[in-house]
């Protein structure tokens, strides 16, 4: 037990030290649109990755929303089951307003999570139109299981709408 309660002490330690580099670094390069919204399924992580599938909104400031579908994936430790979760993120582009479909795309960042029955995690990602779009974390909730989790993450987004 002591040696699980330190890897997720650990891991929750890298994913602080991950917002405080990342975040300012993604805001510095845009304006906030509008919240990314995806609903990720549960799965299994095999030690050194997984794959699990999101069903997505995005609601731009002006309120014009959209649907996503997607992937996120993990290369890295990942060990361990991780309940369905919410994820919401807070999108960064270079101009106040984007372009229907803007967000479909591949993504790539830093993902860490840490869960004991309860947990949470962080994933900061940068993809997009012309990479040009940064996934700063606002929250992630509902996440449950038993998992610890941290490497290099990928999310890919399709709209749905059309």
């Amino acid at each position: 037990m002591k040696t699980w309660m330190r890897a997720v002490v650990v891991a929750i330690t890298i994913a602080l030290l991950q917002i405080g580099v990342w975040a300012p670094a993604a805001k510095a390069q845009g304006i906030k649109t509008g919240v990314l919204t995806c609903q990720a399924a549960s799965g299994f992580g095999w030690i050194l990755g997984s794959t699990r599938t999101m069903e997505c909104k995005y609601a731009s400031g002006s309120g014009h929303t959209e649907d996503y579908s997607g992937t996120i994936s993990k290369i890295g430790i990942d060990i361990g089951y991780l309940g369905a979760c919410v994820i919401v993120w807070a999108v960064v582009a270079p101009h106040s307003s984007t372009g229907p479909g803007s967000l479909a795309g591949n993504y790539f960042g830093a993902t860490v999570q840490a869960v004991a029955v309860v947990g949470g995690g962080v994933n900061v990602m940068t993809g997009g139109f012309h990479n040009s779009i940064a996934l700063q974390p606002i929250s992630v909730m509902g996440n449950t299981g038993l998992y610890v989790g941290a490497g290099i993450g990928a999310m890919t987004l399709q709209l749905s709408d059309y």
